[in-house]
Parts: structure tokens; C-alpha cells; sequence
């Protein structure tokens, strides 16, 4: 009998995400769950005033994530997430707050019910970090042109790689693979996703130390 495993795929906007879930979907055949669209009905207003309706927007947005994440825990079969709950909280919403967009007696108030509701909800049996520098998130955000993205700044890039990096480094509620994007094109490459999917069943099984090593990847690149 197969155990069914769930895994979160984490990262900044433009590392590939989305792509990386649905290529190890495929390769082992598992089920690709991407974000859920969602109408947040606070967001023209967000746009419209920051200050005022950072705190609902994020509400609305950290409720919409749970309720996905338990969906997916209730799925009868292996499945990869696009982006997990804990970046919501620890990543944009945290964002929001270091910017002065959420006023910190409401960002308190946020804090505790993500922690509440998170001590509720089972975590991921590992999580994919991807971690890319912002030269690369910009050549690949450049590269999917999309029109949504083109405002997208270096400085906003670094800000959310350094939120990223201080949750991976304190994440401990499942096992973490972090998988160097700087190094590893999985698209251009297809060894490179044998490798990382080779990484995946070694930290699902329960090894400790699974790495990237340079010569790993220098090889997989000529596959």
C-alpha cells in the first residue's frame, strides 16, 4: 500500500513554482493543486487605500489559504502545492507590516490567529524551498512577461528573499529540501529535475542531510 504524502513547493515570485509542481506531478505521478482563484472583496480597496484595508485583505486571503490547505489534506492521493499557507503570514503579510501598511496592534491580532489556526491544521510532510537570487528572479519574471509583474522591483524582490530566508532558517514543523534555483534549471534541463526529484524521495524517506552537491548538478546537466 502507497502512503499518500503532500508536499508545499515555497518561493519567491519568479523562482518557478508553479512550474517545478506541475513537472514532479508528472514525473511522479502525483496531483498538481496550484492557488485557488479567489475574488478578494477587499482588494480595490487595498489598491485604493493600503493603510485602511491591508489588515482585511490579508484576513480574507490567510482564510481563503486554510481552507485550501485542508482541502488538499482531505485529497486520497500524493499531491504538490503551489505556494503554502505559511507564506501568507510569514512572507507578504509580515511584508505589509515592515512597510507600515498594517497597524501593529492589528498585526498582532493577525499574528495570533495564524498561529492558532496553524497549530490546528497538519503540515506538509516536506517543503520545497526554492531559492533563487534577484537576478534571477527578475530574468525570469522578464522572460514570462507578465503585465501584472512588470512593476516588480529589485528592491521588493530582496526584501521578500530576506523574509524567506529568516522563515526557512526558523521552519520547523516538517522536514525542508532547499533546492538552489541559481543552479538548477529544470526546464532547460531535464536531468536537473531527475535530481531534484531524486532529492524529494531521499527527504521523504527520512534522510537528514540531502544536499545539491556542485558536481551532482554539473553532471545532470549534461543529461
Amino acid at each position: 500500500m502507497t502512503i499518500k504524502k503532500f508536499i508545499a513547493v515555497a518561493g519567491n515570485i519568479g523562482v518557478g513554482k508553479s512550474t517545478l509542481v506541475e513537472m514532479l506531478c508528472h514525473k511522479l505521478s502525483w496531483e498538481p493543486f496550484f492557488e485557488p482563484e479567489a475574488h478578494n472583496p477587499y482588494l480595490a480597496d487595498f489598491y485604493r487605500n493600503m493603510h485602511a484595508w491591508a489588515f482585511h485583505s490579508q484576513i480574507f486571503f490567510l482564510t481563503h489559504r486554510l481552507r485550501a490547505h485542508r482541502q488538499l489534506l482531505n485529497h486520497p492521493g500524493s499531491a504538490i502545492q503551489d505556494r503554502s499557507v505559511y507564506e501568507d503570514a510569514e512572507i507578504f503579510a509580515h511584508n505589509l507590516y515592515l512597510q507600515g501598511y498594517i497597524h501593529p496592534r492589528d498585526y498582532e491580532t493577525y499574528r495570533e490567529l495564524y498561529h492558532v489556526l496553524t497549530e490546528f491544521l497538519p503540515p506538509p510532510d516536506l517543503v520545497i524551498y526554492l531559492r533563487a537570487s534577484v537576478p534571477t528572479l527578475l530574468n525570469r519574471i522578464q522572460h514570462r512577461n507578465r503585465d501584472y509583474e512588470r512593476t516588480i522591483t529589485g528592491d521588493y524582490l530582496e526584501g521578500l528573499n530576506i523574509l524567506y530566508e529568516a522563515w526557512i532558517s526558523s521552519f520547523i514543523l516538517c522536514p525542508v529540501l532547499t533546492v538552489p534555483g541559481d543552479d538548477l534549471d529544470f526546464v532547460a534541463h531535464p536531468g536537473h529535475l531527475d535530481l531534484i526529484a531524486r532529492k524529494v524521495h531521499e527527504k521523504l524517506s527520512g534522510k537528514e542531510e540531502v544536499v545539491f552537491a556542485p558536481e551532482e548538478v554539473a553532471d545532470t546537466q549534461k543529461s
